[in-house]
């Protein structure tokens, strides 16, 4: 997969995060909007709604995850935009990173606290660990491009 594809790939697993985030906060002040997702006892955006376990530091989870698609996505963009400079690809493998904590922690808080799987939560987990690897795979792909303009460095200069 070309370069260019992984970071559409990255850019597009965030960008549907972002969606699916905002429509988690739209279902979080509209209770008629759970009813979309509640399927029974277990599959139910209602129940982890109304749990009393939607916040975290502070913030309502919504808020992390429309944040975290919302930072992603411009630090893509400054990435393509300087794509000589493998910092910025690093800086993605971070975030995204940090982003799937977050969902380990937010699946936890789901499945051991409430007993209970927000679907659109769900969703957003997989979109996540989309843009996470596509990070991965910008990070390696810069990091494989220095080392071997570093080989061909070595190569060209007289010694």
């Amino acid at each position: 997969m070309k370069t260019r594809d992984v970071r559409s790939v990255l850019s597009l697993g965030a960008l549907l995060g972002l969606v699916v985030a905002l429509f988690a906060a739209a279902e979080f002040f509209d209770a008629s909007l759970r009813g979309l997702c509640s399927i029974n006892s277990f599959f139910s955006c209602a129940l982890v709604d109304r749990s009393g376990r939607t916040s975290t530091l502070g913030l309502p989870d919504y808020l992390w995850g429309i944040g975290g698609f919302v930072v992603i996505l411009i630090v893509a963009g400054i990435a393509e935009r300087y794509d000589d400079d493998a910092r910025w690809e690093y800086l993605l493998v971070l975030i995204t990173t940090a982003g799937i904590g977050f969902s380990l922690y937010f699946l936890y808080v789901e499945l051991a606290l409430i007993h209970a799987l927000c679907i659109v939560c769900a969703v957003d987990y997989v979109f996540g660990a989309v843009a996470w690897v596509a990070a991965i795979v910008l990070a390696r792909r810069a990091r494989a491009g220095r080392l071997n303009d570093g080989a061909e460095d070595r190569r060209a200069s007289p010694s």
